[in-house]
């Protein structure tokens, strides 16, 4: 039996080889085809590698609220006499640490809350200096947005309490201001202070793309400092009469955009996932009666609009794997079309074949192997195209692409499976000739 397959393997390459033009042009479908699977398959594992880093950046179960300093929400108008109107807008005193307490007091299910304020500013060492965001946090912003420490540690209970004149620093900061040195302990000009350096935070590789599309910072480039040390010696925007900023807005002698707000960012780690979207309406409820119904403020669920997004791309690799199916599929015809061509070009050869003794099973041995074999041929070479195209992708476009052994193996073996399927046909037509009539065939 192995000796006849062999023999029949031969034949079917000594075939293929005699009219490889046609051959090739006839693997063109599954070489498409398996290149294209590879290539969709990989950008889409790329993409949903960066949907995960982005909810590892955010954080999971994260709640933000941040402050809108230009609203119009909350206005009401009275028609004058004449007929103008004139506009009134309720006076708010921002995002602020009385939200913080009564968030933390009132909305069951908060496992963390972490304020900040973000300062721009500039950061200064001997010859160096540049822009930097001076970030007041507490310790729980660390381990919401799982910040590790590279050296030294984060900040005591006297630093936070006291406002200590002291800061950690993103890994670029350090690379950047202490190039060779040991940085724990000394001390860098953030804006009009000194701070003294006591931590250092481990890199965190951000893309571009992520800090656009997600509005976050560069981590590795902001200083931290404690809350307290913030607005004791920098910025608190309460100590200013919220009163008189809003009264100034409401009068119209304000364009709007005065930073009434204590706060810059607020951000809620909930204990259950499956409570954000509850909790969030709670916490719009309770925000815009504290807020006098003026609505400065706006809630996000990070975590949820990154999962629409992973939902989008998913329905959008669905549809590209589907064509790349189909040219599976067509390209499968096509070697059927091909091969059913071929046995009536080869009808004498079949029929000298089956008067000297081959038996019909060789004969389908002999056409369905040609058929794989074309199959196979176009399945590697699909495969060298695939990951060609898939790297070309992520170098020229930036589109991050993962190539999956699974990919590789799933197109791969759907290309031979195609070729037996597309192969049955022809093979079983040419077993069934009769010797005699192909003999006489012209």
């Amino acid at each position: 039996m192995l000796k006849k397959l062999l023999s029949n393997g031969a034949i079917a390459v000594e075939a293929v080889v005699a009219n490889r033009v046609r051959s090739l042009l006839t693997a063109l479908g599954i070489i498409f085809g398996v290149a294209a699977v590879i290539a969709m398959l990989a950008i889409g594992a790329g993409a949903q590698q960066e949907i995960l880093d982005q909810i590892k950046l955010v954080g999971v179960n994260n709640i933000v609220i941040t402050p809108v300093v230009e609203q119009s929400e909350g206005e009401v108008s009275d028609d004058a006499a004449a007929g103008q109107a004139s506009k009134k807008k309720n006076l708010s005193l921002g995002l602020n640490f009385q939200d913080v307490r009564s968030i933390q007091h009132v909305i069951p299910g908060i496992e963390m809350v972490s304020p900040e304020v973000i300062i721009e500013t500039s950061v200064a060492r001997k010859a160096f200096q540049r822009t930097t965001k001076l970030v007041g946090v507490r310790n729980e912003y660390f381990e919401i947005s799982g910040f590790q420490l590279a050296e030294g540690k984060f900040f005591n209970s006297e630093h936070l309490e006291l406002g200590s004149a002291v800061c950690v620093i993103g890994k670029s900061i350090a690379a950047r201001f202490f190039n060779g040195e040991e940085p724990l302990d000394k001390y860098i000009k953030v804006g009009k202070h000194w701070l003294r350096v006591i931590g250092v935070l481990e890199e965190r590789m951000i893309s571009d793309k992520s800090i656009s599309n997600l509005g976050i910072r560069d981590y590795n480039m902001d200083v931290y400092t404690p809350l307290g040390t913030a607005l004791l010696r920098y910025e608190n925007r309460s100590l200013v009469s919220n009163a008189a900023i809003q009264e100034a807005m409401r009068n119209g002698d304000s364009n709007g955009s005065t930073n009434y707000h204590q706060l810059d960012r607020l951000v809620l780690k909930v204990e259950n996932s499956e409570q954000m979207g509850s909790i969030a309406q709670v916490l719009s409820k309770m925000l815009k009666r504290k807020h006098s119904q003026v609505v400065d403020y706006e809630i996000t669920i990070p975590e949820l609009l990154l999962k629409q997004q992973q939902r989008t791309k998913n329905i959008f690799n669905y549809v590209l794997g589907g064509i790349a199916g189909i040219s599976l599929l067509v390209g499968g015809i096509g070697i059927m079309n091909i091969m059913l061509a071929s046995v009536l070009e080869r009808i004498k050869e079949i029929g000298l074949r089956l008067s000297i003794g081959a038996t019909k099973t060789d004969i389908i041995f002999q056409f369905l192997l040609e058929s794989v074999m074309i199959s196979f041929s176009g399945g590697m070479i699909g495969i060298i195209l695939g990951l060609s195209i898939a790297f070309g992708i992520s170098e020229l476009a930036s589109i991050p692409t993962i190539v999956n052994y699974s990919s590789i193996v799933l197109s791969f073996g759907v290309a031979v499976v195609v070729g037996i399927i597309f192969g049955i046909a022809p093979a079983k037509r040419a077993a069934d000739q009769d010797p005699i009539t192909s003999l006489r065939y012209d």
